[in-house]
């Protein structure tokens, strides 16, 4: 399952960057649900966070909707 969500953020986040090659999404479950930290290129921090974070909010949302069909607490963190 973490891969499943970890290859969901890491597709959504390189479609968003200009330095694709650059992003890394760090997966790991542990008991009450699944982390994923999704790190990217300094110049693609605000493409990732958005507009008043509406972005980071959607590819939130769409993970954790994902979490949900499976029963998972999901929880996206974004990295510097």
């Amino acid at each position: 399952m973490p891969a499943d969500l970890r290859a969901l953020t890491e597709e959504l986040a390189k479609a968003l960057t200009e330095a694709p090659e650059q992003v890394q999404v760090e997966a790991r479950e542990d008991g009450r649900g699944v982390q994923l930290d999704l790190t990217v290129a300094e110049s693609d921090m605000g493409r990732i966070i958005g507009k008043s974070g509406r972005t980071a909010r959607a590819l939130r949302t769409i993970v954790y909707a994902a979490g949900a069909r499976d029963e998972k607490r999901v929880s996206l963190d974004i990295l510097e």
